[in-house]
């Protein structure tokens, strides 16, 4: 898991109360044993439509991405919502049996300064489901 602070003293800290929910950019990393393609873009597709903040997958036959956005209280919370993703969704979806092997949680202004500075990861464009 990756934290990354926005410059105000804190780990993703913004000085809101401790109640108040904000935006995380989640990246989650899976792979496993290899499975027919069109199986795994059924699944991200199905997955997509349960989870809809879902902004992108990519995938490959042994391995995904998939990026969106999150409201929690804190990067605690974000990120056990998204450790639980692809277990929660892996029958309704009909997902690979992979295991998560990368877990990337910023904070939105974080996100936003990446990308601005030209690094970090760039817009989910376009929108939905792709191969690698």
């Amino acid at each position: 898991m990756t934290s990354v602070g926005t410059g105000d003293g804190g780990i993703g800290g913004s000085g809101e109360g401790h109640d108040a929910s904000r935006l995380w950019h989640i990246t989650l990393s899976v792979s496993g044993k290899p499975a027919p393609l069109s199986d795994v873009r059924r699944g991200l597709e199905q997955l997509a439509h349960d989870h809809p903040f879902l902004l992108t997958s990519r995938y490959a036959d042994d391995h995904a991405e998939i990026r969106y956005w999150e409201e929690a209280r804190d990067l605690h919370d974000a990120a056990a919502v998204a450790l639980r993703l692809w277990g929660e969704h892996r029958s309704s979806a009909q997902l690979p049996p992979w295991e998560i092997v990368g877990l990337e949680v910023i904070d939105r202004a974080t996100y936003h300064q990446r990308v601005a500075e030209g690094y970090g990861p760039p817009p989910a464009h376009p929108v939905g489901v792709h191969p690698f």
